[in-house]
């Protein structure tokens, strides 16, 4: 209710703008006790997935908060996990402003961010500062000047460096935003990439005390070959999840529309189809070997049953926050709950 009445407010301002004064504001409501009394309860509906614990299915994805500088305002909200990053190895700007779009008539957004990233030292400062302690994934990446054949030492680097407090560690192969990126999902570059991550699971569990799962997260455009191409490589270098999906180079749905034709990921309602038609290819493929995490279109709790019904354990949100507000992650779980009984 609250955030129906400042959604107009916010979206006169320039829609990145309107990302950190929001973000600003939760903090702020979130340190004075405001933001528990505004905020309906989430109801509890714990879920085991990838050997850990969640106090209910629906997190928040990857995006939102890129430099792990709101956790603890946004974990308030009732999100059963909490995704940061794409984190990079070092500090880059990521693409000029304007770099965020709304399409407001399709609950949509057109974002080209680039992976702006604070780098590593200051991510994992701003993860210690945080004084929640759920379930937290980290997602990881390249730098934009990285070339291609040394990408996968980026993940690397990330990934020895993130595994202590990350409690599981999402690989971002699929970001449009970052110029060849996309073309590590093709069979021999994500083979190198996730055989390297794989071979490095042991030692650093020795190292950490613990073992924590390892995520891959892919885009909405793929065709049937590349889909059961991915879905071998994740089974062969056992990785623990796929979240399905980024957002999409396609157009369809707002063609004509005010910004649909700014360069950059299409997210929101119209991928919805998209992103749960690749979900429940995953899911055709790999059964219950893998954690499925629906992502991508969700602003009801009617979306989020369907990617249950897909093969989903876990959905994510991010645009549809923007445009249906906290009340979205309680609709979710009890829409999760309903379908459970």
């Amino acid at each position: 209710m609250l955030y129906s009445l400042a959604r107009p407010l916010l979206f006169a301002l320039d829609p990145e703008t309107a990302h950190g004064v929001t973000l600003g504001i939760a903090d702020i409501a979130r340190a004075t006790g405001l933001l528990g009394l505004a905020l309906e309860r989430v109801p509890a509906r714990p879920v085991e997935a990838m050997g850990l614990e969640f106090p209910n299915p629906v997190g928040l994805a990857a995006g939102l908060d890129k430099n792990a500088t709101h956790i603890d305002a946004l974990a308030a909200l009732g999100f059963g996990f909490i995704e940061v990053g794409t984190v990079t190895p070092r500090p880059q700007p990521g693409n000029p402003r304007p770099r965020l779009f709304r399409l407001t008539a399709a609950h949509a957004l057109i974002n080209r961010f680039g992976f702006n990233s604070v780098g590593l030292d200051e991510f994992l400062a701003n993860i210690e500062r945080s004084q929640w302690r759920g379930v937290l994934g980290i997602n990881i990446g390249k730098n934009f000047d990285t070339p291609a054949e040394r990408a996968a030492q980026d993940y690397a680097t990330c990934l020895d460096r993130v595994h202590a407090a990350a409690s599981y560690v999402a690989v971002n192969v699929s970001s449009p935003n970052t110029q060849g990126l996309r073309a590590l999902q093709d069979k021999e570059a994500l083979e190198a990439l996730l055989g390297r991550l794989a071979g490095m699971r042991e030692k650093l569990a020795d190292r950490d005390g613990r073992r924590v799962p390892l995520a891959l997260k892919v885009g909405p455009d793929l065709s049937d070959a590349q889909i059961g191409t991915i879905a071998d490589a994740v089974r062969r270098f056992r990785f623990d999840a796929l979240f399905a999906t980024n957002t999409s180079m396609s157009r369809e749905g707002v063609l004509g529309m005010r910004h649909a034709r700014e360069e950059g990921g299409l997210s929101g309602a119209p991928i919805r189809e998209r992103a749960t038609k690749v979900l429940a290819a995953f899911a055709a493929r790999l059964g219950r070997e893998v954690t499925l995490i629906g992502v991508g279109g969700i602003d009801s709790g009617y979306d989020a049953a369907q990617r249950f019904a897909a093969g989903a354990t876990l959905v994510q949100l991010y645009t549809g926050l923007i445009y249906c507000g906290p009340e979205l992650i309680v609709e979710c779980v009890k829409e999760r709950r309903k379908r459970k009984r």
